[in-house]
Formats: C-alpha cells, structure tokens, sequence
C-alpha cells in the first residue's frame, strides 16, 4: 500500500456512497506504522498518516 500525499490537495472529498463502508487500522508502510482509512467498499479509495503524525482518539474530542 502507497501513502497518499493529501496536504497539496486539501478539502472535502464529496459524500460518502450510500453503499460506502468506511474503517481504519494501523498497517506498515515502508517499514513503518500508519493509520490507513479506507472506504472498502470502492477501490483505491483510502489515505494514509504516519502513525507518529496522526491525532490520538483522546486528542479529537
């Protein structure tokens, strides 16, 4: 899996299809953690954030 490099390009995305199926989990990429949240339900339809860079859940309430 290749991270994808949002920050040139940021804004919303559009809506989620009614059929969409969003879900997130840490993967190793390039010998390294990421959070990778991915709309399963649709192909190549996901991002990627080094672990180190990502928010923490208690940092998003």
């Amino acid at each position: 899996m290749e991270s994808l490099d949002m920050a040139t390009n940021p804004g919303s995305i559009g809506r989620l299809p009614a059929d969409g199926e969003i879900v997130a989990a840490t993967d190793e990429i390039e010998g390294q953690p990421h959070l990778v949240i991915a709309d399963i339900a649709r192909d190549d339809a996901w991002i990627s954030v080094s672990e180190a860079d990502a928010a923490s859940l208690s940092e998003w309430k």
